[in-house]
């Protein structure tokens, strides 16, 4: 049995009043959703308190799920919801952080595509590319950002960022794809490349 199915099946049982399945739910993705949210909110008590209400809305939503996504999809898109409207009540934009992610992270990251060579020139030039791609990303406007942010450094499919941002697959591509290219403008000058090549 996947994933999806014993999600699919915690959630069937929570929906019946079982509190315990939704306890298993939240143990399952609070640490990534904490990840994700680190994305948009720095400070980590605050990461902390959306990640929670983010769970007791999903906690309360949960009556109107119907598993035509993945549990994860459905929450993620209650997250970064959450995580905006946090934000915008605080007067603040979300910033991102583009830094490796751990060992039980998936998928490729844009620092994942820094060389990893030790010495004090490669570590400055690894800083910069870094920082240049912190600010890159923080300029985008945010449905560029929130796309590149969970494909990038979540390692999303399409598929599921088209369900967390409620918008069709194409509008998912090409959303990447000006937001690299708006990345890939900001690292042409450090990584000497050419206007035709992105990295």
């Amino acid at each position: 049995m996947g994933d999806r199915e014993v999600d699919q099946q915690l959630v069937e049982r929570a929906q019946q009043g079982d509190k315990r399945a939704f306890e298993l739910l939240v143990s399952k993705y609070q640490r990534k959703l904490a990840r994700l949210l680190s994305r948009f909110i720095r400070d980590p008590g605050e990461v902390e308190d959306v990640a929670q209400e983010a769970f007791i809305k999903a906690y309360r939503a949960l009556p109107t799920f119907r598993g035509e996504s993945a549990f994860y999809t459905w929450l993620y898109r209650i997250g970064i919801n959450t995580a905006k409207n946090y934000l915008v009540s605080m007067g603040r934009r979300a910033p991102v952080n583009a830094e490796v992610m751990d060992e039980e992270d998936e998928g490729p990251t844009l620092s994942d595509r820094i060389p990893d060579m030790n010495t004090p020139e490669t570590e400055l030039m690894n800083r910069q590319i870094v920082d240049t791609v912190n600010q890159a990303v923080e300029a985008l406007p945010d449905e560029l950002r929130t796309a590149i942010t969970l494909r990038e450094m979540e390692g999303l499919s399409y598929e599921d960022i088209a369900s967390i941002m409620d918008c069709p697959i194409g509008t998912v591509r090409s959303r990447i794809f000006r937001a690299r290219e708006a990345i890939a403008a900001q690292l042409r000058p450090l990584l000497d490349t050419g206007k035709n090549k992105r990295w």
